[in-house]
């Protein structure tokens, strides 16, 4: 079963929460699911978004008790930035990330993969971070902001996402109160079925492992 990229059109738009619940939602499903972190930026003494990872998934597959935070996010840097930048521009080995990946991938059915920032997100100068989907043969679940703006914003990364010939689902996660008078009106005129991670995500869920 191929993993799970879950990404961004920004950052803190809800991709931990969002892979956390898909973690409970799969689990219930009867898969054994892993998760994964590849890079996380912005540590001081552990990688907060990675830990919590990894403690939720473990108390839903008890074979993830045998790794540790280095399987789950190899990748780890202070500075809170992009990661090429937070690495002084020096070139990111990926070798590090795709032996976690092969490794991790033993231990699940199906395994969830977490970005970190957009899908934009410089990891080296020209490897972004929806490029993780392409280094994993990954299916992709792209969350939308929901804040005024979020049209241009959603429509661009759609249009990459075609260029780049990546198959992807999207959701939004609606936090700004406004969302349904200023945005939704035009994506329910352009889109058929409208999906947001507060109300959707078994049918998102779903709809991942029937790409």
């Amino acid at each position: 079963m191929k993993p799970i990229l879950i990404t961004a059109t920004n950052t803190d738009v809800g991709k931990t929460y969002t892979t956390l619940k898909l973690i409970s939602i799969y689990t219930k499903m009867g898969y054994q699911v892993g998760v994964m972190k590849p890079i996380e930026t912005g540590v001081k003494n552990h990688p907060e978004d990675a830990t919590i990872l990894l403690n939720e998934c473990q108390k839903h597959n008890p074979k993830f008790n045998d790794l540790d935070i280095e399987d789950i996010c190899p990748i780890r840097l202070k500075l809170p930035a992009a990661p090429i930048v937070a690495n002084n521009f020096t070139p990111i080995d990926l070798a590090p990330i795709l032996e976690s990946f092969n490794k991790i991938k033993n231990y699940c059915d199906l395994l969830l993969i977490e970005s970190a920032g957009g899908i934009l997100t410089p990891v080296n100068i020209d490897f972004y971070m929806v490029d993780l989907a392409k280094l994993f043969d990954a299916k992709t679940l792209l969350i939308c902001q929901s804040n005024l703006g979020t049209i241009s914003t959603t429509l661009l990364h759609f249009e990459y996402l075609k260029s780049q010939k990546i198959d992807y689902t999207f959701a939004f996660n609606i936090t700004d109160e406004d969302f349904s008078l200023i945005s939704k009106p035009y994506f329910d005129k352009k889109f058929s079925n409208l999906l947001s991670i507060q109300d959707d995500l078994e049918t998102i869920a779903n709809s991942l492992l029937s790409q």
